[in-house]
């Protein structure tokens, strides 16, 4: 292979950017850290700094009453969003005694954003109304003086109604955002459902397109079969003919139920799901018979004698796929079909645990757990190497049977495995717990 003079370099300087590019992500993550914290720091400590600045400004640094009130009304800002109305009640004595306005105001403000009831709000602002036009001490109150009287009240209402309008507008708009978020979701929601609605009506038109072109193709094969059954003198291809006749039948009766399946919604889909008839381990040896394979069957379970109609049915279906599998890809090959429940196979081993158990009392109670744990159904399907004088038969394959058969047992709560043999033959073999059904 040839190589560019300046390959190595660009691959390096490739390379070089791919580092930079994920050092400066990591600064960025590390600088996120402080940045959230400071965002989360501000709204807490700057109507702090700006009520103390106020009581600076207005009462000076020398350290009196009003300076003490004022720097305690300051300080309570801090626990303003967890007590809103005691922080506010604590902050009107600052106001009353030591003049500040920023430290009552934002208190209020606070509380209509947390706490905005009508009569709450409503005696609050009298309150601050009351602090602001009065003078402290109380006796230094004119009343005859009207004109200065009417301003203060005027400056006081105002100073009351603008942190209240604020705090309630904020929080409508905190409200309008819940809302407009509520509704993407539902809008969202709608999409997903109406998604799902044009997949329904897509699957039902695609399976009456199935059942049209499958139903006549199998149909005409059903035809040709009766035509060779009626007009063949020879035995073994009338019978088979005759099996072709009844694997078409019986194709077209499944491909009606599932085709009613899918069109059906609802109840309708529940009710022909529960009156169609289901395979189940009483099929098995005409499954197999029909199979025109070399099988051995070995049924070590009794058909519904303590399953479910569920996991016999996924049994069915999982011999079903092998068999179909093992006449495309090795025929001529013979195959041990062996069905058994999954207890009298690891209950062996259960009872060499309880065996051990007399010796140590805790092996009898892990072996009866281990039985009880382990009921179930396991199906094994084995075949040889393919016959080398055997046709290979050109039947087309999708790839999706055992990935079909894995994703059954696991919605059973079961497992699948497949694999290769060291004698050049493949083995399926599945468990399904009888409780998943």
């Amino acid at each position: 292979m040839v190589r560019a003079p300046g390959g190595r370099s660009r691959l390096r300087a490739r390379a070089g950017r791919a580092v930079a590019r994920g050092e400066a992500k990591g600064r960025a993550l590390g600088r996120g850290a402080p940045v959230r914290r400071l965002r989360a720091l501000v709204p807490v400590v700057v109507p702090v700094l700006l009520a103390i600045a106020d009581a600076m400004l207005v009462n000076g640094l020398e350290l009196d009453l009003e300076v003490g009130v004022s720097m305690l009304a300051a300080a309570a800002l801090l626990l303003r969003r967890r007590f809103p109305l005691l922080v506010f009640l604590f902050t009107l004595p600052g106001l009353y005694i030591g003049y500040i306005w920023f430290a009552p105001m934002i208190g209020l403000y606070t509380l209509a954003v947390r706490r905005p009831g009508r009569a709450r709000l409503g005696i609050c602002a009298v309150l601050l109304i009351a602090a602001h036009f009065f003078p402290y001490p109380i006796t230094d109150f004119e009343l005859t003086v009207y004109r200065e009287n009417t301003l203060v009240l005027i400056d006081a209402c105002v100073t009351s109604a603008a942190p209240i309008a604020l705090g309630l507008l904020v929080r409508t708009r905190q409200e309008l955002a819940s809302r407009v978020e509520d509704l993407t979701r539902s809008l969202l929601r709608e999409d997903r459902l109406l998604a799902d609605r044009v997949k329904t009506t897509e699957r039902a038109r695609l399976a009456r397109e199935m059942h049209d072109v499958v139903a006549h193709q199998v149909s005409l094969i059903s035809l040709q079969a009766g035509a060779v059954q009626v007009s063949t003198e020879d035995p073994e291809a009338r019978a088979g003919a005759r099996t072709i006749r009844e694997l078409s039948v019986r194709t077209l009766e499944e491909l009606r139920h599932m085709v009613g399946v899918l069109r059906a919604d609802g109840g309708e889909a529940a009710e022909a799901h529960r009156l169609a008839p289901q395979p189940d381990l009483t099929e098995l040896p005409r499954l197999i018979e029909m199979s025109a394979l070399d099988v051995t069957y070995e049924g070590g379970v009794a058909a519904g004698a303590s399953g479910t109609k569920t996991v016999e049915r996924a049994a069915f279906r999982t011999v079903q796929e092998a068999l179909t599998n093992i006449r495309k890809h090795a025929p001529g090959a013979r195959v041990r079909v062996r069905v058994d429940p999954v207890d009298a196979v690891r209950g062996e081993g259960s009872k060499r645990a309880a065996g051990f158990g007399r010796a140590g009392g805790s092996g009898r109670a892990e072996g009866a757990e281990e039985s009880r744990a382990a009921h179930g159904l396991r199906v094994e399907i084995r075949n040889g190497p393919p016959d080398a004088a055997a046709t290979v038969p050109a039947l087309p394959g999708g790839g999706h049977g055992l990935v079909g058969l894995r994703e059954r047992a696991q919605s059973l709560g079961g497992t699948l495995e497949a694999r290769h043999t060291s004698d050049g033959g493949f083995v399926v073999r599945a468990e399904f717990p009888y409780g998943a059904g």
